[in-house]
Protein backbone atom coordinates (compact mmCIF):
# COMPACT_ATOMS: atom_id res chain seq x y z
CA UNK A 1 0.00 0.00 0.00
CA UNK A 2 1.33 3.43 -0.91
CA UNK A 3 1.16 6.39 1.42
CA UNK A 4 -1.93 8.51 0.90
CA UNK A 5 -1.56 12.22 0.18
CA UNK A 6 -2.61 15.04 2.45
CA UNK A 7 -5.17 16.26 -0.08
CA UNK A 8 -7.00 12.93 0.05
CA UNK A 9 -7.00 12.98 3.86
CA UNK A 10 -8.35 16.53 3.89
CA UNK A 11 -11.08 15.40 1.50
CA UNK A 12 -12.04 12.56 3.87
CA UNK A 13 -12.27 14.95 6.82
CA UNK A 14 -14.32 17.44 4.79
CA UNK A 15 -16.81 14.73 3.78
CA UNK A 16 -17.17 13.79 7.47
CA UNK A 17 -17.74 17.41 8.48
CA UNK A 18 -20.22 18.18 5.70
CA UNK A 19 -21.99 14.83 5.40
CA UNK A 20 -21.89 14.71 1.60
CA UNK A 21 -19.44 14.75 -1.29
CA UNK A 22 -21.10 17.79 -2.87
CA UNK A 23 -20.91 19.91 0.32
CA UNK A 24 -17.32 18.81 0.90
CA UNK A 25 -16.47 19.88 -2.64
CA UNK A 26 -17.91 23.34 -1.97
CA UNK A 27 -15.91 23.66 1.24
CA UNK A 28 -12.67 22.67 -0.47
CA UNK A 29 -13.26 24.55 -3.71
CA UNK A 30 -13.16 21.32 -5.73
CA UNK A 31 -15.58 19.63 -8.06
CA UNK A 32 -17.79 16.83 -6.75
CA UNK A 33 -16.11 14.51 -9.25
CA UNK A 34 -12.66 15.39 -7.90
CA UNK A 35 -13.82 14.65 -4.35
CA UNK A 36 -15.32 11.32 -5.42
CA UNK A 37 -12.14 10.39 -7.30
CA UNK A 38 -9.95 11.31 -4.30
CA UNK A 39 -12.00 9.07 -2.00
CA UNK A 40 -12.04 6.25 -4.54
CA UNK A 41 -8.29 6.50 -5.07
CA UNK A 42 -7.60 6.39 -1.34
CA UNK A 43 -9.95 3.43 -0.84
CA UNK A 44 -8.22 1.63 -3.69
CA UNK A 45 -4.78 2.06 -2.18
CA UNK A 46 -6.00 1.09 1.28
CA UNK A 47 -7.95 -1.81 -0.24
CA UNK A 48 -10.76 -0.87 2.15
CA UNK A 49 -14.07 0.93 1.77
CA UNK A 50 -14.10 4.01 3.99
CA UNK A 51 -17.65 5.23 3.30
CA UNK A 52 -21.03 3.63 2.80
CA UNK A 53 -22.79 5.67 0.13
CA UNK A 54 -26.47 5.92 -0.71
CA UNK A 55 -28.36 8.43 -2.81
CA UNK A 56 -29.28 10.27 0.40
CA UNK A 57 -26.36 9.90 2.79
CA UNK A 58 -22.69 9.18 3.27
CA UNK A 59 -21.44 7.47 6.44
CA UNK A 60 -18.15 6.01 7.59
CA UNK A 61 -17.76 2.26 7.60
CA UNK A 62 -16.34 0.61 10.70
CA UNK A 63 -12.94 0.44 9.01
CA UNK A 64 -13.31 4.05 7.93
CA UNK A 65 -14.00 5.12 11.52
CA UNK A 66 -10.87 3.32 12.76
CA UNK A 67 -8.83 4.97 10.03
CA UNK A 68 -10.13 8.45 10.84
CA UNK A 69 -9.59 7.95 14.58
CA UNK A 70 -5.91 7.28 13.91
CA UNK A 71 -5.29 9.72 11.07
CA UNK A 72 -7.45 12.66 12.18
CA UNK A 73 -5.28 13.83 15.12
CA UNK A 74 -2.11 13.54 13.02
CA UNK A 75 -3.68 15.58 10.23
CA UNK A 76 -4.67 18.25 12.77
CA UNK A 77 -1.07 18.45 13.99
CA UNK A 78 0.18 18.87 10.41
CA UNK A 79 -2.38 21.61 9.74
CA UNK A 80 -1.46 23.43 12.95
CA UNK A 81 2.22 23.30 11.99
CA UNK A 82 1.40 24.73 8.57
CA UNK A 83 -0.73 27.46 10.11
CA UNK A 84 2.09 28.40 12.46
CA UNK A 85 4.57 28.72 9.62
CA UNK A 86 2.26 31.05 7.71
CA UNK A 87 1.16 33.11 10.73
CA UNK A 88 2.92 36.20 11.96
CA UNK A 89 4.90 35.14 15.04
CA UNK A 90 4.48 38.54 16.69
CA UNK A 91 0.70 38.27 16.44
CA UNK A 92 -0.45 34.85 17.71
CA UNK A 93 -3.98 33.94 16.73
CA UNK A 94 -6.47 31.11 16.96
CA UNK A 95 -8.53 29.56 19.75
CA UNK A 96 -7.00 28.44 23.04
CA UNK A 97 -9.11 25.97 25.10
CA UNK A 98 -8.38 25.57 28.84
CA UNK A 99 -9.84 23.31 31.53
CA UNK A 100 -9.46 24.81 35.01
CA UNK A 101 -10.57 24.26 38.64
CA UNK A 102 -13.82 25.95 39.62
CA UNK A 103 -12.21 28.22 42.23
CA UNK A 104 -9.22 29.37 40.19
CA UNK A 105 -10.92 32.16 38.28
CA UNK A 106 -12.15 34.16 41.25
CA UNK A 107 -8.73 34.18 42.88
CA UNK A 108 -6.28 35.02 40.13
CA UNK A 109 -7.18 33.59 36.73
CA UNK A 110 -9.81 36.16 35.71
CA UNK A 111 -7.31 39.00 35.97
CA UNK A 112 -4.61 36.99 34.20
CA UNK A 113 -6.96 36.14 31.33
CA UNK A 114 -8.15 39.74 30.89
CA UNK A 115 -4.59 41.02 30.67
CA UNK A 116 -3.58 38.20 28.33
CA UNK A 117 -6.44 38.83 25.91
CA UNK A 118 -5.72 42.55 26.06
CA UNK A 119 -2.19 41.92 24.86
CA UNK A 120 -3.13 39.41 22.14
CA UNK A 121 -6.30 40.64 20.38
CA UNK A 122 -6.15 37.89 17.71
CA UNK A 123 -6.48 35.06 20.25
CA UNK A 124 -9.85 33.61 21.28
CA UNK A 125 -10.04 31.87 24.65
CA UNK A 126 -12.45 29.16 25.83
CA UNK A 127 -12.34 28.28 29.54
CA UNK A 128 -14.24 25.38 31.11
CA UNK A 129 -14.34 25.30 34.93
CA UNK A 130 -15.02 22.04 36.76
CA UNK A 131 -13.89 20.03 39.76
CA UNK A 132 -13.32 16.64 38.12
CA UNK A 133 -10.01 15.55 36.67
CA UNK A 134 -10.22 14.88 32.96
CA UNK A 135 -8.05 13.74 30.07
CA UNK A 136 -7.47 17.12 28.41
CA UNK A 137 -6.25 15.52 25.17
CA UNK A 138 -9.24 13.19 24.82
CA UNK A 139 -11.70 16.01 25.58
CA UNK A 140 -10.15 18.48 23.15
CA UNK A 141 -8.41 20.98 25.45
CA UNK A 142 -5.05 22.56 24.68
CA UNK A 143 -4.07 22.76 28.35
CA UNK A 144 -5.37 22.41 31.89
CA UNK A 145 -4.77 23.93 35.31
CA UNK A 146 -4.49 21.72 38.40
CA UNK A 147 -2.44 21.26 41.56
CA UNK A 148 1.10 20.19 40.72
CA UNK A 149 0.60 16.86 42.53
CA UNK A 150 -2.38 16.09 40.27
CA UNK A 151 -0.66 16.76 36.94
CA UNK A 152 -0.15 13.51 34.95
CA UNK A 153 3.49 12.49 34.65
CA UNK A 154 3.46 12.60 30.85
CA UNK A 155 2.51 16.29 30.84
CA UNK A 156 4.67 19.41 30.92
CA UNK A 157 3.85 21.66 33.91
CA UNK A 158 4.32 25.43 34.16
CA UNK A 159 3.99 26.82 37.74
CA UNK A 160 1.17 29.35 38.15
CA UNK A 161 1.03 30.09 41.88
CA UNK A 162 3.42 29.92 44.83
CA UNK A 163 3.30 26.91 47.13
CA UNK A 164 -0.05 26.40 48.87
CA UNK A 165 -0.56 25.82 52.59
CA UNK A 166 -3.76 24.58 54.19
CA UNK A 167 -4.98 26.19 57.42
CA UNK A 168 -7.36 24.92 60.11
CA UNK A 169 -9.55 27.97 60.66
CA UNK A 170 -12.73 29.17 62.33
CA UNK A 171 -14.10 32.39 63.77
CA UNK A 172 -12.83 33.58 67.17
CA UNK A 173 -16.36 33.04 68.51
CA UNK A 174 -16.36 29.39 67.38
CA UNK A 175 -13.13 28.57 69.20
CA UNK A 176 -14.29 30.54 72.25
CA UNK A 177 -17.44 28.44 72.42
CA UNK A 178 -16.08 25.04 71.40
CA UNK A 179 -12.48 25.13 72.55
CA UNK A 180 -9.18 25.44 70.68
CA UNK A 181 -7.93 22.04 69.45
CA UNK A 182 -4.42 21.25 70.61
CA UNK A 183 -3.95 18.12 68.48
CA UNK A 184 -5.39 16.95 65.15
CA UNK A 185 -7.43 14.25 66.97
CA UNK A 186 -9.33 16.94 68.87
CA UNK A 187 -10.78 18.22 65.60
CA UNK A 188 -13.19 15.28 65.65
CA UNK A 189 -15.01 17.03 68.52
CA UNK A 190 -15.81 19.97 66.25
CA UNK A 191 -18.21 20.41 63.34
CA UNK A 192 -16.46 20.66 60.00
CA UNK A 193 -17.07 22.65 56.86
CA UNK A 194 -15.78 20.03 54.46
CA UNK A 195 -15.03 19.72 50.75
CA UNK A 196 -16.78 17.02 48.77
CA UNK A 197 -14.48 15.57 46.12
CA UNK A 198 -15.38 14.97 42.49
CA UNK A 199 -15.51 11.20 43.14
CA UNK A 200 -18.22 11.78 45.77
CA UNK A 201 -16.28 11.27 48.97
CA UNK A 202 -15.55 13.92 51.61
CA UNK A 203 -11.97 15.14 51.78
CA UNK A 204 -10.07 13.95 54.87
CA UNK A 205 -7.88 16.65 56.38
CA UNK A 206 -4.26 15.63 55.82
CA UNK A 207 -1.83 16.89 58.45
CA UNK A 208 1.79 16.14 59.32
CA UNK A 209 4.47 17.07 61.86
CA UNK A 210 7.92 15.52 62.43
CA UNK A 211 7.00 12.61 60.19
CA UNK A 212 3.77 11.89 62.06
CA UNK A 213 0.83 11.96 59.64
CA UNK A 214 -2.91 12.20 60.14
CA UNK A 215 -5.90 12.01 57.79
CA UNK A 216 -8.69 13.39 59.95
CA UNK A 217 -12.39 12.80 59.31
CA UNK A 218 -14.12 15.80 60.86
CA UNK A 219 -17.92 15.46 61.33
CA UNK A 220 -19.34 17.49 58.45
CA UNK A 221 -21.86 20.19 59.26
CA UNK A 222 -21.63 21.13 55.60
CA UNK A 223 -20.03 19.28 52.68
CA UNK A 224 -19.74 21.14 49.39
CA UNK A 225 -17.77 21.05 46.15
CA UNK A 226 -17.51 24.84 46.08
CA UNK A 227 -14.53 26.35 47.91
CA UNK A 228 -16.08 29.79 48.25
CA UNK A 229 -19.21 28.33 49.83
CA UNK A 230 -16.92 26.68 52.40
CA UNK A 231 -15.17 29.97 53.09
CA UNK A 232 -18.50 31.75 53.56
CA UNK A 233 -19.77 29.04 55.92
CA UNK A 234 -16.63 29.17 58.09
CA UNK A 235 -16.77 32.97 58.11
CA UNK A 236 -20.43 32.76 59.23
CA UNK A 237 -19.38 30.72 62.27
CA UNK A 238 -20.89 27.39 61.22
CA UNK A 239 -17.83 25.31 61.99
CA UNK A 240 -14.14 24.67 61.42
CA UNK A 241 -12.68 24.64 57.92
CA UNK A 242 -9.50 23.30 56.31
CA UNK A 243 -8.86 25.98 53.72
CA UNK A 244 -6.00 27.08 51.42
CA UNK A 245 -4.16 30.04 52.91
CA UNK A 246 -3.98 31.54 49.42
CA UNK A 247 -7.73 32.15 49.52
CA UNK A 248 -8.16 33.43 53.09
CA UNK A 249 -5.13 35.65 53.75
CA UNK A 250 -7.26 38.79 54.06
CA UNK A 251 -9.60 37.13 56.58
CA UNK A 252 -6.65 35.98 58.68
CA UNK A 253 -5.06 39.42 58.60
CA UNK A 254 -8.25 41.15 59.74
CA UNK A 255 -8.86 38.58 62.46
CA UNK A 256 -12.22 37.46 61.06
CA UNK A 257 -10.77 33.95 61.00
CA UNK A 258 -8.25 32.40 63.38
CA UNK A 259 -5.79 29.67 62.39
CA UNK A 260 -4.84 26.81 64.73
CA UNK A 261 -2.56 23.77 64.58
CA UNK A 262 -0.27 25.66 62.17
CA UNK A 263 2.67 23.39 63.04
CA UNK A 264 0.70 20.50 61.51
CA UNK A 265 0.07 22.10 58.11
CA UNK A 266 2.98 22.04 55.67
CA UNK A 267 3.10 23.83 52.29
CA UNK A 268 2.87 21.90 49.04
CA UNK A 269 3.35 22.87 45.40
CA UNK A 270 0.61 25.09 44.00
CA UNK A 271 -1.34 25.30 40.76
CA UNK A 272 0.27 24.59 37.39
CA UNK A 273 -0.68 25.00 33.77
CA UNK A 274 -0.07 21.66 32.08
CA UNK A 275 -0.11 20.42 28.49
CA UNK A 276 1.04 17.40 26.45
CA UNK A 277 4.68 17.65 25.45
CA UNK A 278 4.48 15.17 22.60
CA UNK A 279 2.08 17.26 20.49
CA UNK A 280 2.53 20.40 18.46
CA UNK A 281 2.02 23.44 20.69
CA UNK A 282 -0.45 25.94 19.15
CA UNK A 283 0.70 29.54 18.86
CA UNK A 284 -1.94 30.70 21.36
CA UNK A 285 -0.71 28.26 24.01
CA UNK A 286 2.90 29.26 23.41
CA UNK A 287 1.92 32.90 23.94
CA UNK A 288 -0.01 32.03 27.12
CA UNK A 289 2.94 30.07 28.56
CA UNK A 290 5.31 32.96 27.85
CA UNK A 291 2.80 35.39 29.39
CA UNK A 292 2.52 33.29 32.56
CA UNK A 293 6.30 33.09 32.97
CA UNK A 294 6.63 36.82 32.46
CA UNK A 295 3.85 37.47 34.97
CA UNK A 296 5.45 35.23 37.60
CA UNK A 297 8.79 36.98 37.17
CA UNK A 298 7.13 40.34 37.76
CA UNK A 299 5.37 39.03 40.87
CA UNK A 300 8.22 36.93 42.22
CA UNK A 301 8.57 39.26 45.17
CA UNK A 302 4.87 38.94 46.04
CA UNK A 303 3.58 36.08 48.20
CA UNK A 304 0.25 36.03 46.36
CA UNK A 305 -0.59 36.01 42.67
CA UNK A 306 -3.53 38.29 42.07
Amino acid sequence: MHRSGLVELEVVMAVIRQGSFRAAAQELGMSATAVSNAIAGLESRLETRLFNRTTRSVALTEAGQRFVDRVGPALQVIQLAADEIHSQPQEPSGTLRLNVPQAAGRLFLDDLIIRFLGRFPQIRLEVASEARMIDIVAEGYDAGIRLAESVPQDMIAVPLTPDIRMRVVATPAWFAGHGVPQTPEELTRHQGICMRMSHGGVYRWEMERHGQQFAITVPARLATTDLFTSISAVKAGLGVGFLPELYIQDLLQTGELVSVLDEWTLPFKGLCLYYPGHRHIPAGLKAFIAFIREDRQQLSGDSRIM
